[in-house]
């Protein structure tokens, strides 16, 4: 009985798999929660909900982390549930209608817009169709290649790469027009 007691314990494979779960998970966390938070952010533009879209992500990749089989597809896998949270929040939100004729609106239009030419670029950006927008912002926010981004998007990657294609096309025909609208208000 003694010796049982005090005889070697048998290792329990269950904890130290449990363990590689969680170095696994630490790591994944560490490495994409800045991309994630900056991807959140950018759909919502809320601090707040950008960081619980980042929480419910982290929780949802803890819960099925087992299905993913290669560590170098994590960043698409990891935004692809992001993206699905992100609609899932629009899936529970319940909107309280109002009749209209009953309120005032207000004008909440700035009387001075800034200048600069990163709010110019995100305006014309958030101009874009959301079918050209998005790849777009997957390609030079987040820094996916067109194969990612066909995975993330479940599109097909020449359709990833024509979208790109337009998106930019329609960013460089915006900015063309701005100038020589410009130009021609100085001229």
């Amino acid at each position: 009985m003694l010796k049982n007691f005090f005889g070697k314990k048998k290792h329990d494979p269950s904890v130290s798999l449990d363990m590689n779960k969680q170095r696994r998970y630490e790591a994944l966390v560490r490495a994409w929660h800045r991309d994630l938070y900056r991807y959140a952010y950018w759909l919502c533009h809320d601090q707040h909900i950008a960081e619980d879209l980042v929480q419910e992500t982290c929780l949802r990749a803890w819960r099925s982390l087992d299905s993913l089989q290669d560590d170098k597809a994590a960043k698409a896998w990891l935004i692809t549930i992001l993206r699905r949270e992100n609609a899932r929040r629009f899936e529970r939100k319940q909107f309280d209608l109002v009749d209209i004729d009953d309120h005032a609106i207000a004008d909440s239009t700035p009387n001075v817009e800034m200048n600069t030419e990163q709010h110019m670029l995100q305006r014309l950006i958030m101009n874009l169709a959301p079918e050209y927008r998005e790849p777009l912002i997957l390609q030079v926010m987040a820094g996916f290649n067109g194969d990612e981004i066909a995975e993330i998007l479940e599109l097909n990657r020449n359709t990833v790469m024509t979208r790109l294609f337009r998106a930019r096309n329609q960013l460089k025909e915006q900015l063309e027009n701005k100038e020589s609208k410009r130009g021609n208000q100085n001229g």
